[in-house]
């Protein structure tokens, strides 16, 4: 059975090297969701699929693709 890693924003920004703030810009302009959000603490969840789009992110940002361009790249890749 696969079991899903969950990560909070903090992990996120531990493990990519992003800063929670970059995070939420991200989320903001929908290149990364959330998985859910905790009722009670108003946490948010993530899952390995938003760890590797923030890797693919960040490699687009390393060549410099511009951030219109990139928002079509990471909305083809998730229709794919």
């Amino acid at each position: 059975m696969n079991e899903k890693n969950i990560y909070l924003i903090k992990d996120l920004s531990r493990l990519s090297g992003l800063s929670v703030y970059t995070i939420k810009y991200y989320l903001k302009l929908g290149l990364v969701k959330e998985i859910s959000r905790s009722q009670e603490t108003n946490f948010r969840y993530f899952d390995d699929s938003t760890l590797e789009r923030l890797q693919k992110i960040i490699s687009l940002r390393h060549d410099k693709v511009p951030l219109k361009k990139m928002q079509g790249i990471m909305n083809e890749a998730s229709i794919s």
